[in-house]
């Protein structure tokens, strides 16, 4: 599972926005990516085109 989540963080370097991205609710620039059990919850800086990994954890743990 872990080359599959650092394979899916390389590529939002390339497309910040994959299929599949959810914007979060409440959020203005935070968006996660599902893999598998897992999520990915990141932030898009659109000006200085920058992404932000803030926390990986299983889906039961993802959310506040």
């Amino acid at each position: 599972m872990i080359p599959r989540i650092l394979v899916a963080i390389h590529n939002l370097a390339a497309n910040p926005h994959p299929v599949g991205s959810r914007k979060l609710v409440g959020s203005e620039a935070e968006y996660r990516i599902r893999i598998g059990n897992y999520r990915v919850i990141y932030a898009v800086d659109e000006a200085e085109q920058v992404v932000d990994v803030q926390r990986i954890r299983h889906r039961k743990d993802a959310y506040p």
